[in-house]
């Protein structure tokens, strides 16, 4: 029998009552409804589904404010998708934007606080970022030009691309450098949404703002693709000259039991099997 996790439920529960709110204080069509409803029975059922994978009871002090921060979204969903065919106030946007882009600095610093830094966590996290950021985009191309989708679609072309090309499929190594250009692009498309800057200045940020991202995934794109061999050799092969075992004591699986079931992937970062990479250095797979 599945268990029923309370997180989530709560968070759709939030989430029903914020667009109740905002129906009632600055109107919400028929299109704002759905989207919305559509957004947090779909956040309901993935953060379910995610807590299952894992093994997670209950959501992390972290992962309580990644969720706030996910109801907020969800407003700001449901008033970019009304904005279709009404006026949206772009005031009330920028500011559930504007918070939600906040608290991405204190869910991270709360889980550093509480220990409880996990994979599902950082998932959760980006999952949110990049839909948020869809959501941006979607809502200031009527005024700005349809390229700036590319900014939105860019985190999905990459999952998609994963779908297809095996070699796409491995974990990447942290860089923080990551987050601040993903912190970037929520903040560029606040300041787009509330034509804070004059037009043709806009366009020139959220250019630059584009390039950022497309070599910051590109940057990702060629370390998978440099270490594309590397990786399905120490996978597949585990040859004892490549590998170095994790660290003893630590409470994850070894590297040796994942290399050995043939996946990494269920290992954190640090505890991953290193291989040499022509050039570059160490890299972990």
């Amino acid at each position: 029998m599945s268990t029923v996790r309370t997180g989530p439920v709560i968070g759709l529960l939030v989430q029903i009552v914020l667009l109740a709110v905002l129906a009632e204080t600055v109107g919400l069509g028929a299109a704002g409804w759905a989207a919305g409803l559509a957004y947090g029975v779909a956040l309901c059922a993935l953060l379910s589904r995610g807590m299952s994978r894992s093994g997670a009871a209950a959501l992390s002090p972290a992962d309580r404010v990644t969720l706030s921060r996910a109801v907020l979204v969800g407003g700001v969903t449901a008033l970019a998708a009304d904005s279709f065919g009404r006026s949206a106030p772009i005031t009330l946007m920028v500011v559930l934007t504007s918070v939600a882009l906040a608290l991405d600095a204190v869910d991270g610093y709360t889980a550093r606080r509480t220990g409880t830094t996990s994979e599902l966590g950082a998932r959760f996290d980006m999952e949110i970022d990049s839909f948020l950021v869809l959501v941006l985009c979607l809502h200031v191309a009527p005024s700005v030009g349809g390229w700036v989708l590319a900014i939105g679609a860019m985190r999905y072309v990459f999952v998609a691309a994963s779908w297809v090309l095996g070699w796409m499929r491995g974990s990447l190594p942290p860089r923080y450098w990551r987050k601040v250009v993903a912190a970037i692009q929520g903040v560029v498309l606040t300041v787009a949404m509330g034509d804070a800057l004059p037009g043709p200045l806009t366009t020139v940020v959220l250019l630059a703002s584009l390039a950022l991202l497309v070599e910051s995934f590109g940057r990702d794109v060629a370390w998978l693709w440099t270490t594309r061999h590397l990786r399905h050799t120490v996978v597949h092969d585990a040859p004892v000259a490549m590998v170095h075992a994790s660290p003893v004591g630590h409470s994850a699986p070894s590297a040796a039991a994942a290399l050995g079931s043939g996946r990494t992937d269920a290992l954190p970062w640090s505890d991953r099997p290193t291989v040499a990479v022509a050039r570059r250095g160490i890299a972990r797979v």
